[in-house]
C-alpha cells in the first residue's frame, strides 16, 4: 500500500532552482510527486561558510519501502553530480527523508523521522506550507506545532512567489 513521504530538497552550488526542478523531476522514478512546496532561500546551518541554499519539502507518494526509497535519493544525487568532499559543505543537490508515513527507521544508514528536522526552520517551514498537520511519529507535535516551537533564528525566506510549484493531483 502507498505511503506518503515527505522529502527536503536542497542545492546551493550551481543553478539551484533548476536542480530543485530536475530532481522533482527524477522523483518521478521513485513515487508519484502529490506536493511541492515553495522554494525557500536559507542561510546555511552548522557550516557557515558556504553559499546560501534554496530548499523545498516534496511530498511522494511511493510503494517503496523506506530504505528502497533512500538508494533512489542516493542515485539520483549521484546521477545529478553531488559530491561528498566535506560533511555538511556544499552540494549540487541534497535529498533527505523527513517522514515516511507514521515508521519509524533507525538503522546504521537511515533515520525516520529525520534526526534533525525538529531544529531546522529550513525543514520545518516548507512542511509546514504543504503538511501542518502531519505529525511527528516520536513526538507526537504537527509540523505546525514543531515550527512554532522552533527558537528564532535561521534564516529563510521565500525564494520567488513564482517560483513555487504547488502540485496537487486530482486522482
Amino acid at each position: 500500500m502507498p505511503e506518503i513521504a515527505y522529502l527536503s530538497l536542497g542545492s546551493n552550488v550551481g543553478n539551484r532552482e533548476g536542480q530543485l526542478r530536475e530532481a522533482i523531476r527524477r522523483l518521478e522514478s521513485v513515487g508519484r510527486v502529490r506536493l511541492v512546496s515553495s522554494i525557500y532561500e536559507t542561510e546555511p546551518v552548522e557550516f557557515a561558510a558556504q553559499p546560501w541554499f534554496l530548499n523545498c519539502v516534496v511530498a511522494l507518494e511511493t510503494s517503496f519501502t523506506p530504505a528502497d526509497v533512500m538508494q533512489q535519493l542516493l542515485a539520483i544525487e549521484e546521477a545529478m553530480g553531488r559530491e561528498r568532499m566535506q560533511k555538511k559543505g556544499p552540494r549540487t543537490i541534497d535529498l533527505d527523508i523527513l517522514l515516511f508515513g507514521s515508521e519509524v527507521v533507525n538503522t546504521a544508514d537511515l533515520a525516520i523521522p529525520h534526526p534533525a528536522m525538529e531544529k531546522r526552520r529550513f525543514v520545518l517551514q516548507p512542511l509546514a506550507e504543504i503538511a501542518a498537520e502531519a505529525r511527528h511519529p516520536l513526538s507526537g507535535k504537527s509540523v505546525r506545532d514543531l515550527l512554532k516551537d522552533l527558537a528564532p533564528g535561521q534564516s529563510v525566506r521565500r525564494w520567488k512567489e513564482a517560483s513555487g510549484q504547488r502540485l496537487t493531483t486530482s486522482d
